[in-house]
């Protein structure tokens, strides 16, 4: 071999070695977590940020890359290709492919992007320097290839840079949490609370309020004696007071003031002043999203709000628990009164109350039914089947079988809820 031939090797070598070092930069580049560098830069990584303005301008970052990985695939081919045919004459072509072939694809791109693969971020900040390096020195070269690529994209409505990304922030994170959920790096109570922050803004207030033909009320004309026993033997520590007729809220007690005031008269409730101790109601709208009602909350150091309608009426209430329970779950204490009501069966299926909302089943059950036309099960059956159905009755949509199993006066009190397999939706 003569000196040029072991030049030549050397050549394709250090080819080789690039064609690596462009495979595992633009893998590791590409596959680094935005959210991961930006806390690698707040922990005083600054070539973290580096990779962020990099990746900022991905277009060019991997025209730059794909660049200099075939001019280094292209050089390496071409010099083996002559150095093969100076020593085995026409046959060398068929070794050079082969050779070749192999040695690009395990070597320079395979096993880097396997290797960058593993670890992106910390690969990236490895290479962020001389990757910014190689850009800027393609710069010239990467503007006219933009400019080429628009052109003869535009054509089909491909346009680069403009909107690229048809989800929100907020969908971007849910989708993470749920692909981590299904790879099992995250439990489902955190998928469901971290589920329940972002959903905050897309709930309205009549979504977890109380209904009012749920609400514990009393009327303010009840003797002081009533009040009491009512407020003492009520689970809840606020009350709304009405005359009249119960949807004309004139006030609210607390059970504590309650207390403090039959204290202060040693007990004899027929000195006691009810309306002294009711505070204002406050109402809000029934269209007014979770995240403004939580800060409302907060400002007014309240947590409690009667919900009403476009016309005024009194549709139902809504407290802070309320809110905290579409992020954490259900919270109970010891006078909570525990009402049954999702109840799983042997067979797979769900025995339900009507009145079971759907966010708080699909939270329970793991499914993926749909709250946007109907808050509670009933709702949804009801409006699927576009009328009130009589016991017995069954229905099959979204994936489900739903029975009617009690039905009183005009309200869906109890349904059965059984999964469809795929294969039995199917006629498998």
């Amino acid at each position: 071999m003569t000196l040029v031939d072991w030049l030549s090797l050397a050549v394709v070598l250090i080819s080789l070695l690039l064609s690596a070092f462009f495979s595992a930069s633009e893998t590791a580049m590409t596959a680094s977590s935005r959210a991961r560098l930006s806390r690698l830069q707040k922990h005083g990584q600054p070539k973290a940020g580096l990779v962020r303005r990099l990746l900022d301008a991905r277009e060019r970052l991997i025209g730059a890359m794909l660049v200099g990985n075939n001019i280094a695939n292209i050089g390496a081919s071409t010099l083996t290709t002559g150095l093969l045919l100076a020593w085995f004459g026409d046959v060398g072509v068929l070794y050079a492919t082969v050779v070749m072939s192999v040695l690009v694809i395990v070597f320079a791109e395979v096993m880097p992007k396997t290797a960058a693969i593993v670890a992106p971020e910390r690969l990236a900040i490895l290479v962020a320097r001389p990757v910014s390096w190689i850009v800027r020195l393609l710069g010239p070269i990467m503007v006219a290839i933009e400019v080429v690529s628009r052109t003869l994209l535009r054509p089909f409505g491909i346009r680069v840079g403009e909107n690229q990304s048809i989800l929100s922030a907020h969908e971007e994170l849910r989708g993470a949490v749920d692909y981590l959920h299904s790879e099992g790096g995250v439990e489902k109570r955190d998928r469901d609370m971290f589920g329940g922050i972002l959903d905050l803004r897309e709930l309205e207030v009549s979504d977890v309020m109380v209904h009012r033909t749920k609400m514990l009320t009393i009327n303010a004309d009840d003797s002081p004696e009533a009040i009491v026993n009512a407020m003492i033997a009520a689970p809840v520590t606020r009350l709304p007071f009405w005359r009249e007729k119960p949807e004309n809220i004139i006030g609210v007690v607390h059970v504590k003031d309650l207390l403090r005031a039959l204290h202060a008269v040693d007990g004899d409730t027929a000195k006691l002043d009810i309306p002294a101790l009711m505070s204002a109601p406050w109402f809000v709208p029934e269209t007014r999203p979770l995240s403004e009602q939580l800060a409302a909350f907060r400002r007014r150091k309240t947590p409690f709000a009667l919900v009403v309608d476009e016309y005024g009426e009194v549709m139902g209430l809504v407290t802070l628990e309320d809110i905290i329970e579409e992020i954490v779950g259900d919270i109970t204490d010891e006078h909570d009164v525990a009402v049954p009501g999702v109840r799983r069966l042997p067979d797979g299926s769900v025995n339900v109350d009507g009145a079971v909302p759907i966010r708080d089943l699909n939270r329970v059950m793991d499914w993926n039914l749909p709250d946007e036309e109907a808050t509670t099960i009933a709702g949804l059956v009801i409006h699927e089947a576009r009328l009130i159905p009589e016991p017995g009755q069954s229905f099959t949509f979204y994936g489900f079988r739903f029975r009617v199993l009690r039905r009183t006066r005009n309200r869906l009190t109890s349904l059965r809820i059984q999964p469809i397999s795929r294969a039995a939706q199917t006629g498998a």
